[in-house]
């Protein structure tokens, strides 16, 4: 059996299945509403119940008093629907409706992707999540008050365990430290999230995705989000790397190409490797894109990567047409703190 849910103050509606929470069904249908916790911990998803009856399976959450309760008072990451509801909730719609917060983080788990990429598995303590928009980063906690910021490469609906995507900085300390001294179940502190590039899904234009390196994590995170939902404007990414080995996951924008009609991939290679064996496109990734698409006047483009790509595309691409107004991108520049450390 399912109920129909209405958002009074937006009027989106979507099915919540029997047995289902509340929050965890708007989630499904792409709808974002507030939470920290998805335990009844912290009340951050609290709404009010207009029309309809829920239940909790486990009793009255902590962070809901009787009092609240008895006014309509909901949270509607444990709510159970048991008929059709009315809700009043606050709607995410911009990087503006998420406040930052500050978690303490475990190690799950990590991987070698390449031989200067490695990703990182955290894990928020309990039932805390981290609620963020496709494409935003956290930054690290780290001594003597320094930052490194680093972009999310899950998609929100799949929080259990936050991934990054690490890229070895020649003499960084940080990611020096990650690649030869930190080891699972270490404890790390970030802070996020943070950032305006995330996917603008209000708008029905056709995408361009171009990430550079690493930059393939934020891409990454978003494209799965627009899989989940079932976002089907037609999208194009372009991965620009120097070397085939630096295609880090190249296996998985090839199945996405293969799963979903309207997605497309091209990977560019910059600097090909004799050993290579490589028949696909070269040169700058931007470059790919202008020959592919003359006129951009049309198009939403999304670019992540080292600053040079970015500066590069956003000068080409205004000239072929393009909107700033459309242009979102995120720039891979290194921090620097007091001791001159890039990384």
């Amino acid at each position: 059996m399912s109920y129909r849910v209405r958002i009074e103050n937006t009027q989106h509606e979507f099915t919540v299945e029997d047995g289902e929470a509340v929050l965890s069904a708007a989630l499904r249908h792409g709808l974002i509403l507030p939470y920290s916790c998805r335990g009844g911990t912290c009340g951050t998803c609290m709404g009010k119940v207009v029309e309809g009856r829920v239940s909790y399976p486990d009793g009255r959450p902590p962070a809901l008093s009787e009092a609240e309760e008895a006014v309509g008072q909901a949270l509607f990451c444990q709510a159970r629907a048991d008929s059709d509801l009315a809700i009043e909730v606050r709607e995410v719609r911009s990087a503006d409706d998420i406040r930052p917060r500050k978690l303490p983080c475990r190690v799950e788990r990590m991987d070698t992707l390449a031989h200067d990429v490695r990703r990182l598995w955290l894990r928020t303590p309990g039932n805390e999540r981290l609620q963020f928009l496709p494409g935003q980063y956290i930054d690290f906690l780290l001594r003597g008050n320094r930052r490194r910021s680093f972009s999310l490469a899950n998609p929100p609906h799949d929080d259990e365990l936050l991934e990054l995507h690490v890229r070895q900085v020649p003499d960084g300390r940080f990611t020096g430290y990650i690649f030869e001294e930190l080891k699972e179940r270490a404890l790390l502190r970030f802070e996020g999230p943070f950032g305006t590039f995330f996917l603008r899904e209000d708008s029905p234009r056709p995408i361009l995705m171009i990430g550079g390196g690493t930059g393939f994590a934020p891409i990454k995170s978003m494209l799965e989000h627009a899989f989940h939902h079932g976002i089907d404007r037609p999208i194009h990414f372009y991965w620009g790397v120097r070397a085939r080995h630096d295609l880090y996951l190249a296996d998985l924008p090839e199945r996405w190409a293969r799963e979903h009609a309207s997605f497309r991939y091209t990977p560019v290679l910059s600097e090909p490797r004799a050993g290579d064996r490589w028949n696909g496109r070269t040169g700058f990734v931007h470059e790919a894109v202008i020959e592919d698409y003359p006129d951009l006047s049309g198009y939403d483009v999304y670019m992540s990567g080292p600053p040079p790509m970015i500066e590069a595309a956003k000068t080409a691409f205004a000239i072929h047409g393009l909107d700033p107004g459309h242009l979102y991108f995120d720039s891979f520049d290194f921090a620097v703190d007091p001791e001159d450390d890039p990384a």
